[in-house]
């Protein structure tokens, strides 16, 4: 752990010399680093502030209380709420260890997540994907299923649409397909999450055709939306032919080019990759579906926590060095983005640790948290060399994640693994008896925030209150 220190401590000088900290820069040097002292067995060995943070805190508020920001950076940990992240924490950095980025966002809170039924138009208390990823992006609670409409199928602009219209630089990317819920919430409009192209569009959201005057699908709304930046999976749905308008009879992928997206599939094509505007928007497409989890290793078993050995996570041989990491994306949409001189606003989602989750797969779902906080590093070393970024992290909703007595029988399907601890954690997902719809749960989720505007996170707000704080940080 001492190694990793020195760089949390580069980190807090960093932020000192951006906030025009009060006192010399020393005095911050260990507030970001928020592991426990030591021996976790010795009388305060346990606790993990190195000092007091008042003063640190008064300079991180003359930043935090700002109004406008030039840049907001969105981060989305799909079905990541606080048992998640613990969970996760324990696997990858022991008990005492902590998450290098949303351990240490100076802001915190908690957001309320539900959607609504269609027909009562009363509270729905667990929400999915697409509602909550709605209501953030336009400022509406909606029905479970909608994609940028509310509960009468209305269409609503989005954050990106918005800062697109007032000149700033836009991204949208992700680890999931690039048309699941919470990326095409950004661009796209319609009444099922799953019109990803012409072919589902036709059978389940046909007032959506743009032959019946609707808008398209998701990915027809992606392409005419026209981000500078879009990066994920997906490429397989970029196969479907187009059946109205100009591009009728051909592929997505070939409207794609013929629009003018620069469209790259690997790792080593999107590193040479330097400029992307309306011009010549970044289209990257690294996998037919979802990208490939960071690791891999059992599915857990029914019950079967107290007969199982505990296990340790493996290297996912599927991901390979052609595919980009999730740090890699956000560092280069960053690059990109940050060339227009009005600001950009950029949304990155770490998607595929929900769909771990919903296969109770605890080593997929573990690493690819690790992997959406080494995205927010990323972002956070940015903002605090900048002094004008609002970075925002949270979830969507809670998922099925919770540790539990150890070899103790317990509901739903359970996983035992060995942390960095060396010590055997058992994970449950009680949210069904069957493996194939592990689903969400409707607990609060916590919001972290560095940067102007950022203090608006402080406290429990409402899923809906984060479109008018960033609509109003960018003055939108």
């Amino acid at each position: 752990m001492m190694k990793n220190n020195h760089k949390f401590a580069l980190t807090a000088l960093c932020a000192a010399c951006v906030l025009g900290l009060s006192q010399s820069a020393s005095a911050y040097t260990n507030v970001t680093d928020r592991s426990a002292k030591g021996d976790l067995a010795a009388y305060g060995g346990a606790t993990r502030l190195k000092g007091d943070v008042t003063e640190y805190y008064k300079d991180v508020l003359k930043l935090a209380l700002q109004k406008r920001a030039k840049n907001v950076i969105l981060f989305i940990c799909d079905g990541t709420s606080d048992q998640e992240y613990t969970a996760a924490r324990n696997y990858l950095y022991g008990a005492g260890g902590y998450f290098p980025a949303i351990d240490t966002m100076p802001i915190v809170g908690a957001y309320t997540n539900y959607a609504l039924d269609k027909k009562t138009r009363l509270p729905y208390y667990a929400t999915d994907s697409d509602a909550s990823a709605t209501e953030w992006a336009t400022g509406v609670k909606t029905y479970n299923g909608a994609i940028g409409v509310d509960l009468d199928e209305k269409p609503h602009d989005s954050l990106l649409v918005l800062a697109k219209k007032k000149g700033l630089a836009t991204g949208d990317i992700t680890n999931t397909e690039i048309q699941d819920a919470t990326p095409a919430s950004m661009v796209a409009h319609v009444t099922w999450r799953k019109c990803y192209g012409p072919v589902v569009t036709a059978e389940k959201c046909p007032t959506n055709l743009q032959e019946n005057g609707g808008l398209g699908s998701i990915t027809e709304q992606l392409l005419n939306t026209r981000p500078d930046v879009a990066m994920g999976g997906g490429m397989k749905t970029f196969g479907e032919t187009v059946t109205f308008g100009k591009y009728a009879g051909k592929t997505l992928l070939e409207q794609a080019k013929d629009m003018g997206y620069n469209v790259v599939t690997t790792a080593s094509e999107l590193e040479k990759v330097t400029e992307a505007d309306q011009k010549k928007p970044l289209l990257g497409l690294f996998a037919e579906g979802n990208m490939p989890y960071v690791l891999t290793g059992p599915q857990a078993t029914l019950h079967g926590n107290t007969d199982k050995p505990a296990v340790k996570c493996e290297a996912n041989p599927d991901h390979t060095p052609e595919t980009p990491m999730l740090a890699d994306m956000t560092k280069k949409a960053i690059d990109l983005l940050k060339t227009n001189p009005k600001g950009f606003f950029l949304q990155v989602e770490g998607g595929i640790a929900d769909k771990a989750a919903h296969k109770a797969i605890p080593c997929s779902q573990f690493g690819e948290i690790g992997e959406f906080d080494k995205a927010l590093k990323v972002a956070m070393d940015f903002a605090k060399e900048s002094g004008d970024t609002l970075v925002i992290a949270t979830g969507d909703h809670g998922h099925a994640t919770q540790i539990i007595y150890r070899d103790t029988p317990a509901p739903g399907f359970t996983e035992k693994l060995i942390t960095a601890d060396g010590a055997p954690m058992d994970v449950s997902y009680a949210t069904s008896e069957n493996v194939n719809v592990i689903d969400h749960s409707g607990t609060q989720v916590r919001t972290a925030a560095y940067g102007p505007a950022s203090i608006n996170f402080m406290g429990l707000i409402d899923q809906s209150d984060m479109f008018f704080i960033i609509k109003n940080a960018l003055d939108l």
